[in-house]
């Protein structure tokens, strides 16, 4: 059998791969009822869907020829380099890095650094735009997960919460 589209048979194998991660990583968990759901219950569901879609996704591209020539085209290292960099960017930011001696420095200032260095992977960077989307993220993550949720973040940095 011939694949007829590599985007699609790579994209498959990808989502398969990542979840059956899921699964597996969810496996240390306790997996509880659809009542009483465990902390496991959600990863391994969603790995499963995910699972499942990607093989979905890898079968049919051996069947279904797309509308291009469905070849995978040169990796995108720019923005490969500035989502990694913006994901790494906010962890440090909310857990701070002990071992260097930095602190965590909040919630907001995580969302500003997540939204800037994303934004530096596409092909025009507006400061404004990407000002105005940072604050709009940073409210709904402050309401979304600090007032409804009542999660424990450090909003601001220690220095200016006192």
């Amino acid at each position: 059998m011939r694949i007829k589209s590599q985007q699609d048979f790579w994209s498959g194998l990808m989502f398969t791969a990542v979840g059956l991660a899921f699964v597996w990583g969810s496996t240390a968990y306790d997996f509880g009822s659809a009542a009483e759901m465990g902390p496991g219950y959600f990863p391994r569901i969603l790995g499963i869907m995910t699972a499942i879609l990607g093989a979905v996704v890898a079968l049919q591209s051996l069947v279904v020829r797309p509308e291009g020539d469905g070849r995978i085209g040169r990796w995108a290292w720019r923005q490969l380099f500035f989502i990694i960099a913006a994901n790494l960017a906010i962890g440090v930011m909310l857990g701070g890095l002990p071992a260097i001696g930095l602190p965590a420095l909040g919630l907001i200032l995580g969302i500003y650094a997540l939204t800037f260095i994303s934004a530096l992977a596409g092909d025009d960077f507006r400061i404004k735009e990407v000002f105005v989307l940072a604050t709009v993220l940073a409210v709904a993550c402050y309401f979304g997960f600090v007032v409804l949720l009542r999660l424990q973040f450090q909003v601001w940095p220690a220095f200016l919460s006192g």
